[in-house]
């Protein structure tokens, strides 16, 4: 389709950042170069999508669509819920099928929206920056055109549908091209240290919260150069808050960060989760990340999405081990004390992550939709 034909755009994924942040970078890439084109987001019920798609200024529309579980009783009310979203998109998509595509991004919403759009043959593309895709862009990929994705790595896991994937890297928001905010103003920081950032992406991380409150104390002996940015995520934040007490190093927890491209660049070093997304980001921003890849997914896709930083040398992978965490605590307790007393170790870090960095996807997928 090209911009002429092409008047309404949906994006169709949400329950994680990882699935919503790709999209709101394409839409925004669309609302400049195409204004008249009408951009709607089909999401999860789930907080933070409004927490994320809220400050958008894009229209957005919650599904019931649930994921899918190993119990008879919610298997059944996935099924149910799959249904009631997969008329409630096509009652919405009908009336402009002819001018509309579909954007999937992944998630147990984009199941039902892409096939209730394939249904009204309506064209649908997908993002898919996970080095696995997870298991609705891999039964999705049979309805779509084009499947855009970060990693070289991911276009096997595509099978028969691999002539479809198309390499861009990670769509990132316009706020890594802007820096309109003052980060040390908005959280009370010290322009002249540096900061380690902390984060267990949008939702929090209870396991690195813990890890981090375990080895607070040994981070004070930095306290004269650095400083620390706690992000907790929303349900954890008034625990942590406590249990930190008044370090002696300059310490701020955070409940959620609606800037985060500006504090990543701002920051010296970030510990945190390897979503896909938090990588592109870490790359872009020419940050030294340590990533603490999520430890439940039986897939490990998380540490297959740090391994390229890892393997370039911008990144350095600890294993987040849920059965021992006095492990965790102490391998980042180690890494830290190393890198926060080496700045030229953290300048060649930085170098490594910033070469991979790529920051043209957003452009390269709004081009293709409109060829």
């Amino acid at each position: 389709m090209n911009s002429r034909q092409t008047q309404r755009i949906f994006f169709a994924g949400g329950g994680t950042g990882g699935h919503l942040y790709p999209a709101l970078a394409v839409a925004e890439k669309i609302r400049e170069q195409f204004q008249q084109t009408e951009i709607t987001f089909l999401c999860s019920s789930r907080e933070v999508d409004a927490k994320i798609l809220g400050p958008s200024g894009f229209d957005f529309l919650p599904l019931p669509a649930v994921g899918l579980s190993k119990s008879p009783i919610q298997a059944v009310r996935f099924l149910a819920q799959f249904l009631k979203s997969y008329y409630f998109v096509k009652e919405i998509l009908r009336p402009e099928a002819s001018v509309t595509i579909l954007i999937g991004t992944g998630g147990f919403v984009c199941g039902p929206a892409a096939a209730a759009a394939r249904s009204l043959k309506i064209p649908v593309f997908l993002i898919n920056v996970d080095g696995i895709p997870g298991k609705s862009n891999r039964l999705m990929a049979r309805y779509a055109r084009r499947i855009f994705v970060q990693f070289e790595q991911t276009r096997p896991y595509f099978g028969r549908f691999s002539e479809r994937v198309e390499v861009v890297g990670c769509p990132l928001r316009k706020d890594f091209f802007s820096h309109s905010e003052n980060i040390f103003k908005t959280y009370d920081l010290d322009p002249n240290k540096k900061i380690l950032l902390i984060t267990g992406a949008s939702s929090g991380s209870l396991s690195i919260n813990q890890a981090v409150l375990e080895i607070l104390p040994s981070l004070e002996r930095f306290a004269k150069d650095w400083q620390v940015v706690h992000l907790t995520g929303m349900a954890h934040y008034e625990w942590v808050r406590t249990q930190a007490g008044n370090p002696t190093i300059l310490y701020r927890a955070v409940d959620y960060c609606h800037q985060m491209p500006t504090l990543l660049q701002a920051s010296s070093l970030v510990v945190g989760r390897a979503g896909a997304v938090s990588i592109a980001e870490y790359a872009a921003a020419g940050v030294p990340a340590v990533c603490l890849p999520y430890p439940y997914h039986k897939d490990r896709h998380q540490f297959l999405n740090a391994k390229p930083l890892a393997d370039a040398g911008g990144a350095i992978i600890i294993e987040d081990d849920i059965r021992q965490p006095s492990r965790t605590r102490q391998a980042l307790s180690q890494t830290l004390t190393d890198l926060m007393s080496s700045p030229q170790k953290l300048e060649q870090m930085a170098a490594a992550a910033k070469k991979l960095g790529r920051t043209d996807a957003a452009e390269q997928i709004v081009r293709r939709l409109f060829e």
